[in-house]
């Protein structure tokens, strides 16, 4: 996991935790010493010069932080359950950061040891989590998917959680045993099928996905779901959609965002038109 830089590392925090205030606040005071200095290339560059492009502008004073995450800023004891927005997206691997010509921030990636893995996992404390937006990831890269999917098996808590705009093409192998509320809006999602397992589930949010039909939608008949929203989807335009949701899902109250209908109720009216011939 990582924060892109530290403005956005505190972003997600909900608490006033005295200790990583004062690691924060020295971070700050460091920002603010190099905002203070020219923004021009020193003689020697050190480490972290040696390989930019003299026609780029010097690197930010906060790119030092770019690649942080909460997890690693010290003396704090921050937890997983007590962030509701974190930035979750992990930093680029090794052969990315050579291909970026960003190979001098290796050196500040420091050997991690198994109880300090372990430490950091007792730290996330995902299992505790019961509301979560995870909305902007930016998920660009595989190993980033990855490591986003591994948070989701976490959330085994989790009854409030949004993953708005993520990109997200596949979760049928995640598992929220006790999610109530779901907002998957703006993702790649083509099937009720590709969605996680979510029998709790009771407001569901699809808004903006790509699900051409109403295939496999009954899977929800067996769940507590009161309101669904397919706004914006393709399927929204098939004939007698309203019907259609309702038949399969008797229990559902209301449909992107209108309550059920009189007219809702009936089945999907199926006629027959019989060409009469007339022989003289």
């Amino acid at each position: 996991m990582h924060q892109p830089d530290m403005s956005e590392s505190s972003s997600g925090l909900t608490t006033s935790n005295q200790k990583f205030l004062k690691s924060y606040s020295s971070c700050c005071s460091i920002l603010r010493d190099a905002h203070n200095t020219p923004l021009v290339l020193p003689q020697n560059r050190g480490t972290l010069g040696q390989n930019w492009d003299p026609r780029l502008p010097f690197p930010l004073p906060s790119d030092s932080f770019k690649y942080l995450g909460w997890c690693d800023i010290e003396e704090h004891g921050v937890r997983g359950n007590q962030l509701l927005c974190p930035r979750v997206r992990e930093g680029p691997s090794e052969e990315e950061l050579f291909f970026r010509k960003e190979e001098h921030t290796l050196k500040r990636r420091k050997q991690v040891t198994d109880p300090e893995k372990w430490e950091k996992r007792l730290q996330e404390n995902w299992e505790n989590c019961a509301e979560l937006n995870l909305s902007f990831q930016d998920l660009g890269d595989l190993y980033q998917v990855e490591n986003f999917k591994r948070i989701l098996r976490r959330l085994i808590r989790v009854e409030k959680l949004w993953l708005v705009d993520n990109s997200l093409t596949d979760l049928s192998a995640i598992r929220l045993p006790r999610c109530r509320e779901l907002n998957v809006n703006k993702n790649h999602f083509t099937s009720f099928k590709q969605l996680p397992k979510i029998p709790q589930i009771q407001h569901l949010s699809l808004a903006e996905n790509n699900i051409t039909t109403l295939s496999g939608i009954s899977d929800f008949r067996h769940t507590p779901l009161e309101s669904l929203i397919l706004k914006r989807n393709p399927c929204e335009f098939q004939e007698r959609y309203r019907q259609l949701v309702f038949s399969n899902l008797p229990n559902l109250k209301i449909l992107d965002g209108i309550p059920k209908l009189p007219e809702d109720c009936s089945p999907p009216d199926v006629k027959f038109f019989y060409r009469i011939c007339t022989i003289l």
